[in-house]
């Protein structure tokens, strides 16, 4: 376990500045955990007032804590998210976002890998299990074993 909280010191995290549509929104982050293998991690995020287009590369599942924001995936009418609201946005999505005031979420950011690296590991994963499983006992005695005369 790694435990963490959400107060902690946010650094400058300009966003791309030709995805801003309106205002000077400024941006701010902390990376709160980060896997092994880079592919996930945790951190939280905020931003002042502005309107701005996010293109996302991960995945990526927000968890909204303070302030809020209307975002508008082109496919959905455009929803207003604040605390304790939840939401995906897979790798490939095109957000445009509008923060009135202030927000700030915690982001659970995950790396895709393409779909035959990950069916690859799922299978290596599963063969791993399988070879680690005990085998089968029955009243004590293993089954399938011979006793040695």
């Amino acid at each position: 376990m790694i435990p963490s909280v959400t107060s902690v010191e946010l650094r400058s995290a300009p966003i791309e500045p030709s995805w801003i549509r309106e205002g000077t929104p400024v941006a701010r982050n902390a990376t709160l955990s980060r896997s092994d293998d880079g592919l996930a991690s945790t951190l939280v995020w905020d931003c002042t007032a502005g309107k701005f287009q996010w293109i996302y590369e991960i995945d990526e599942t927000i968890y909204f804590l303070e302030g809020s924001a209307t975002i508008s995936d082109g496919h959905n009418p455009a929803r207003t998210f604040g605390p304790g609201d939840v939401l995906f946005l897979p790798r490939g999505a095109v957000c445009d976002w509008h923060v009135e005031t202030y927000v700030k979420k915690v982001a659970f950011c995950r790396r895709t890998t393409p779909k035959v690296v990950g069916f690859a590991l799922r299978a290596t994963g599963r063969i791993g299990r399988m070879l680690r499983r005990k085998p089968a006992t029955a009243g004590g005695f293993q089954i399938g074993a011979t006793e040695a005369a």
